[in-house]
């Protein structure tokens, strides 16, 4: 099938575990072809200004669908080309491959070969140049489960300017290169530094990372000596200036780009307990460049990683557009709702739908891997629809699609996170994605079973067959995020309905 569209976003589903397709934004033409599935769904939507985080969690979707792909020999095309870059240069190229290619001994790798090109050349024919964003395509012959060879062809443009250029014929798509489409804009670079040593980290996103860390032992004041007390001192002085001169040259080898000589980070964030922080930013030694980007200098209780946690706590309100902080606040926000018992909130998967076909969601909260498929299911004899929501282990159990003296044909089976994130909107809800790198994060994921929503309005949601749980009985689930030991036998049964 060929599809055509303009300004628009597009979604491919198919039945299988190992290929699960978003598409981002496309400014131009764009078309799929793709008949890697027998049964095969094509969705269209209209909102053209798709939220951030929708569109990056798309990405990580569709990057994993293509690395668990593999082909035999090399009839697999991954082919990148960035803003400004001349189509016809692209096609040039391929008809060169495809004459090289012409040359392949083996008969069956040379036809798949031939094949992709040929692909990719009649997709690039849709396109009079380049995207403002570049072009990702990917097209060859992949073998599925069953050993069966089936051709994709997948190409869009991305919704940020991807600046790389690649040309790969392999036995797998190569996805390096859309990894950077993944990364915040902003990178906040972390000095952690104290009497014992110092650490240097950065904060992207979500995704917090240490460089590197080193201990010192530096000598401490004291009043023996006699006539050595000033020897002593001015020892201690000397190690404490070397130190400092060590901590400002590991600063400019992490936080200085060397191709471009400036920063590769947003801000700096210098932290400790003792007055080095402040010695180094006052320093000569410190490079000039970074010291423009200090954006605060915090003092903390601990060294090392500790340090480095609390640092980005008490930078909250400077770092507040990144993803990390701002999933730790609406986490946050979500458990002080349940701790007051102030009714606007609910979690696990029946719940959670439930509020929010009903338009009672405010915030949909869902973690960014939640493995549950949703399915719809259709009684052979009465031809009534039955909508459940099954993890691995209940797909595995055959009762769940049979009902009295009747089984339940699959109509549909779509991951319950794809169904979310293209029917959201139809709800009036807001969608985060959220990780469990964070402490909230990880509780959230094991005690409300990734899945809740912040209500509007103090609405009480009664849910057949279970009821809706009293705030004592989260108590234990929301005691962590208040500085107390979580116990492990309250959680709610989502908890041990996920199994995380």
């Amino acid at each position: 099938m060929f599809l055509k569209s303009q300004a628009c976003y597009g979604r491919i589903i198919a039945d299988t575990d190992q290929f699960a397709f978003f598409y981002t934004k496309f400014n131009l033409s764009w078309a799929v072809f793709l008949f890697a599935f027998p049964l095969l769904q094509v969705k269209m939507g209209d909102n053209h200004d798709d939220d951030k985080n929708i569109e990056m969690w798309k990405i990580k979707k569709l990057i994993k669908s293509l690395e668990a792909a593999r082909g035999n020999g090399t009839s697999m095309i991954s082919l990148i080309m960035p803003p400004r870059d001349q189509v016809s240069r692209v096609t040039k190229m391929l008809g060169d491959e495809y004459g090289t290619a012409s040359n392949i001994k083996s008969r069956v790798n040379r036809q798949s070969v031939l094949g992709a090109i040929t692909s990719a050349q009649q997709r690039l024919k849709l396109y009079n140049k380049v995207p403002p964003n570049g072009l990702v395509l990917y097209t060859g012959t992949i073998v599925n489960d069953d050993g069966k060879e089936k051709k994709v062809t997948i190409d869009f443009e991305p919704f940020k300017p991807i600046n790389n250029t690649l040309y790969l014929c392999d036995n797998k798509f190569h996805t390096e290169a859309l990894n950077e489409l993944l990364e915040s804009d902003d990178k906040f670079g972390f000095i952690v530094m104290d009497g014992n040593g110092t650490l240097f980290g950065t904060l992207s996103g979500n995704t917090r990372e240490v460089l590197h860390k080193f201990s010192v032992d530096l000598p401490k004041k004291h009043g023996r000596g006699g006539q050595s007390a000033l020897r002593f001192a001015r020892l201690r002085m000397e190690k404490r200036h070397n130190y400092v001169r060590k901590t400002a040259e590991l600063a400019t080898q992490y936080y200085i780009n060397p191709s471009t000589s400036q920063p590769n980070v947003s801000g700096l964030i210098l932290a400790g307990s003792a007055d080095f922080k402040t010695e180094l930013s006052q320093s000569d030694m410190f490079d000039p460049r970074l010291g423009a980007k200090i954006l605060n200098v915090v003092d903390v209780s601990y060294g090392g990683e500790n340090g480095f946690n609390q640092a980005i706590e008490l930078s909250s309100e400077i770092l507040a557009n990144v993803k990390f902080i701002q999933e730790k606040r609406l986490i946050g926000k979500y458990f002080e709702e349940i701790s007051q018992d102030t009714g606007k909130y609910v979690f696990g998967v029946e719940d959670t739908l439930n509020a929010l076909d009903s338009g009672a969601v405010e915030t949909l909260i869902v973690w960014e891997n939640l493995d549950i498929n949703r399915y719809v299911l259709k009684n052979a004899t009465t031809g009534e629809i039955v909508i459940k929501h099954l993890n691995k282990e209940q797909e595995a159990n055959t009762e769940n699609f049979k009902a009295e003296n009747s089984d339940l044909d699959v109509e549909e089976k779509m991951s319950l996170l794809e169904w979310l994130a293209n029917e959201y909107r139809r709800f009036g809800c807001a969608l985060e994605f959220v990780t469990n790198k964070s402490q909230e994060g990880s509780q959230f994921c094991r005690g409300f079973g990734g899945i809740g929503g912040i209500l509007p309005i103090n609405q009480i949601l009664t849910i057949a067959g279970s009821g809706r749980r009293l705030a004592t009985e989260l108590e234990p689930a929301c005691a962590g995020y208040r500085g107390h030991a979580v116990d492990r036998s309250k959680l709610s049964e989502e908890a041990s309905f996920l199994k995380v």
